[in-house]
């Protein structure tokens, strides 16, 4: 562990990158791209939807190896049986989400005006199974990934497009951006320090992603996990590393959190479920 501890601390720079002062959702989203592309010119901006593997070529042909027998595919199947599930009430997912997926995913994550709150894909998931009677899933992983795979797959292609328009919508937007350079935990890390100011650099044998492009390819299959999971599940296991303590899966600390990712991400196409490390 005091490896890991040197390794990350040795990793905290400073750059320049003006993201973190106040600004607007478009202001950021401009320095954002800016800021990678600066980073790594070669590197083509619908590539990062790929994370690490737009990086690294190496680690790029493993990836495409695994890819022509993906392990979300069992995830996908699982997904759509239990899609095509009558509720006790004789609906379905269906009834919720309508017929036609293929501009769902994109949809996600949302502001809800009314409300107040950030709308996710696994939040609307579960909200349809209690709306008609049905127990809820567990948030991180299980049927709530499969079901948001089946989803995500069927969206594959659509582009991200979350725009904070409201006063309301861009409170949250403020809120997710602080957290995401916000330094926490015994290491004294923030999700910039990793993702953005030292992304393409190494903690131990692997390589730092970069955060453009971090939420178009989940639900995810990570090798280290062995199974799905969602990316609320990816955020709790950051903070973990950082020994931090993680907030729950769809608090409002990570539904702003995916919310501003989102926004950093606009223009991207979603790839979903995605395999990683």
């Amino acid at each position: 562990m005091k490896k890991l501890i040197t390794s990350v601390a040795l990793l905290v720079i400073t750059l320049p990158f003006v993201t973190a002062q106040a600004s607007t959702p478009a202001e950021d989203t401009e320095a954002f791209r800016s800021y990678f592309k600066k980073a790594v010119p070669d590197v083509k901006f619908e590539d990062f939807q790929n994370g690490v593997y737009a990086l690294d070529a190496d680690s790029r042909s493993q990836w495409e190896e695994i890819e022509e027998f993906p392990p979300y595919e069992l995830a996908i199947d699982t997904g759509t049986e239990l899609w095509e599930k009558p509720f006790k009430n004789g609906k379905s997912f269906a009834s919720c989400f309508g017929e036609d997926l293929s501009g769902t995913r994109a949809k996600y994550p949302y502001h809800d005006e009314e409300k107040d709150t950030i709308v996710t894909l696994e939040g609307d998931i579960n909200k349809c199974l209690t709306d008609n009677g049905e127990k809820p899933f567990k948030w991180k992983k299980g049927n709530i990934a499969a079901v948001s795979a089946y989803v995500a797959y069927q969206g594959r292609g659509e582009k991200i497009d979350v725009q904070p328009k409201t006063e309301k919508a861009k409170a949250w937007y403020d809120k997710g951006k602080k957290f995401f350079y916000a330094k926490r935990g015994q290491l004294n890390l923030a999700c910039a320090d990793c993702h953005v100011y030292n992304f393409n650099r190494k903690v131990r044998s692997e390589l730092l992603s970069p955060a453009l492009g971090h939420p178009t390819h989940f639900p995810v299959f990570r090798t280290k996990w062995g199974e799905m999971g969602t990316l609320h599940r990816r955020y709790g296991g950051c903070n973990k590393n950082i020994r931090a303590k993680p907030f729950k899966a769809q608090s409002d600390e990570y539904k702003a959190l995916e919310y501003f990712q989102a926004v950093m991400s606009n223009g991207l196409e979603l790839n979903g479920p995605g395999a990683r490390k």
